[in-house]
């Protein structure tokens, strides 16, 4: 992180100490400086090691634990087999982006709202609260059009590789072996005298 980075120090009995303020926090604290886009880094007192993180998977589980959580079993058991596996580290990678584009998408449309309506224009409070009544199912449809597009697309990588690999060995020549061909010149009558067949003497 930045070197201007708001400093947090992890105590052994787990408190969170805020360098900036002078004072303890709890992890509810660090959800809002995770709401407000500040930069922190969370580091052992002790060893200085980067536990941040290790906090953030903290709320991010207490979150799950809640009310209403973003992740299914399903998701979870799918993430979990990534782990140790040799598209770890792209599907870590596309998550991200995919992640940054959607938040990017948002930000543009909520500085838009304001630039037409204002911060405190009741208009655009009421616009903006349709809006994200709204904005639930319309985003959930386009993240499902998304996902399908990424299908076909794997689809179409799956079959340009399959199509490769036929081409590099299409110039080899392996060995075939007929059975019925084999069956057939043991079962031909032998050539008489003259190039005829026993059947014709």
């Amino acid at each position: 992180m930045a070197d201007q980075a708001r400093l947090i120090k992890k105590y052994p009995n787990r408190r969170l100490y805020d360098t900036r303020t002078s004072s303890y926090i709890t992890l509810a604290d660090v959800k809002e400086l995770v709401l407000n886009h500040e930069e922190f880094q969370v580091v052992d007192a002790k060893t200085n090691e980067d536990l941040t993180r290790s906090i953030l998977l903290q709320i991010i589980l207490e979150e799950e634990a809640g009310g209403a959580p973003m992740f299914t079993s399903d998701l979870l058991a799918h993430m979990i087999r990534f782990y140790g596996n040799a598209m770890q580290g792209m599907m870590g990678k596309y998550l991200e982006n995919n992640i940054k584009a959607f938040t990017d998408m948002q930000g543009k449309l909520q500085e838009q709202a304001r630039s037409i309506y204002g911060d405190n224009s009741p208009v655009s409070q009421d616009l903006w609260a349709q809006f994200m009544n709204f904005q639930g199912p319309a985003l959930q449809s386009m993240m499902g059009t998304y996902v399908e597009q990424s299908k076909r697309m794997f689809q179409q990588m799956q079959e340009q590789v399959e199509n490769q690999t036929r081409n590099m060995f299409s110039g080899f020549q392996f060995p075939t072996y007929n059975k019925t061909a084999g069956k057939d010149d043991k079962e031909a009558p032998a050539p008489g005298p003259a190039g005829k067949s026993g059947a014709e003497k």
